[in-house]
């Protein structure tokens, strides 16, 4: 694995690799993707929610909801753990995405995974101002699907934590509907995607990029959060979580950070809400702190 200190030491071929996460398995990530799509089908069998209700006009801008059944929850209206799928802004949806929600509802959580427009259909600062409106929209829904509106953790998976990052970063003049932040295996510093293939698709020049890149933005008002990764990880994937967590820290916020041994980029959010495990302890500590 190429380390560095500076990613601009990479030649184009060493950034292909550092930014392709499955270079650090073998290259054959579907075993994984199929893990999400079959644990997800799972739960649609297991949980009764609302499926593919609407945030929005536009075909991607839909959500799936679960909670607690009405005697299981507590006196108080229940947290709400929301998921931003990954896959380079390009790739899976909120179908491949309820794999996490078996285990919130067993812990009393109120679970969401939402849908946005992929690239080339979208670009990223759409997709951003999706994740707000569907995060927006559940806050305003709150009362009719019943759990706690000053609650709203989000989390989310490579591009997805990236996401989440996003709209963890309260704009101007608008409340925060975020308390809380579980960021996986993240992309926070885009600029090193400009000129790879994965940008193909995605159409970012440098300073578009730098523009959403959550590392170079104002984290004044960013909440409690969790960074971190899998052990299986390209070290570039490792130093971006590393200097978002670093950026976190150094304007005093409150950030939790950590490698989960032995998991991959890929399996790491399997472990998201599963109390059996550090990332999963780590994620309820976080829920039940609010």
């Amino acid at each position: 694995m190429a380390i560095c200190a500076d990613w601009r030491d990479l030649s184009l071929a060493e950034r292909e690799r550092e930014y392709s996460p499955s270079s650090a398995i073998g290259g054959d990530y579907q075993p994984f993707v199929q893990a999400y799509a079959d644990r997800s089908a799972q739960a649609r069998q297991e949980l009764t929610g609302h499926l593919s209700l609407r945030y929005g006009s536009l075909a991607a801008q839909s959500l799936d909801f679960f909670a607690p059944a009405a005697g299981e929850q507590a006196a108080a209206a229940p947290p709400l753990l929301v998921f931003i799928h990954g896959g380079y802004w390009q790739e899976l949806s909120k179908d491949e995405s309820l794999f996490a929600a078996p285990d919130c509802v067993g812990l009393r959580f109120a679970f969401a995974a939402i849908d946005y427009t992929l690239a080339p259909l979208a670009g990223i600062a759409e997709m951003a101002a999706e994740c707000r409106a569907a995060l927006a929209w559940l806050q305003a829904q709150a009362p009719v699907l019943g759990f706690d509106a000053h609650r709203i953790v989000v989390a989310g998976s490579s591009a997805g934590a990236h996401l989440a990052a996003m709209a963890a970063m309260p704009l101007a003049g608008r409340t925060p509907v975020v308390a809380a932040a579980v960021l996986v295996s993240g992309l926070y510093e885009l600029e090193p995607l400009v000129g790879t293939s994965i940008n193909v698709a995605l159409g970012l020049d440098a300073a578009a990029a730098r523009a959403l890149s959550p590392v170079l933005g104002n984290v004044r008002n960013f909440p409690p959060s969790i960074v971190c990764w899998g052990e299986i990880e390209t070290a570039e994937f490792k130093r971006q979580s590393r200097a978002f967590a670093a950026k976190l820290h150094g304007a005093g916020k409150s950030v939790e950070t950590f490698e989960v041994p032995a998991r991959n980029h890929f399996d790491v959010i399997l472990d998201l809400a599963d109390p059996n495990t550090l990332l999963g302890r780590a994620t309820a500590a976080l829920i039940r702190s609010l």
